[in-house]
């Protein structure tokens, strides 16, 4: 397709809005995931290193009563 000037470039034959909003929603989109899956991983890590402990701590409770 070819376009006269920039401006109807960013028009996108009356579509403008629709591709523009389109484009930025998906950028957002592709930023915030990994994002979200850095934060969620980080959650994940440490709910398992308090549960490790507890068991841990479990485990001697348990040598020491035993003895």
């Amino acid at each position: 397709m070819y376009w006269n000037s920039f401006s109807d470039f960013l028009a996108m034959g009356q579509h403008g809005v629709y591709v523009w909003g389109s484009v930025a929603v998906t950028a957002f989109l592709m930023t915030l995931e990994p994002l979200l899956v850095k934060h969620s991983q980080g959650k994940l890590i440490t709910r398992l290193k308090r549960q490790i402990r507890a068991e841990n701590s479990e485990q001697r409770s348990r040598k020491k009563a035993a003895n």
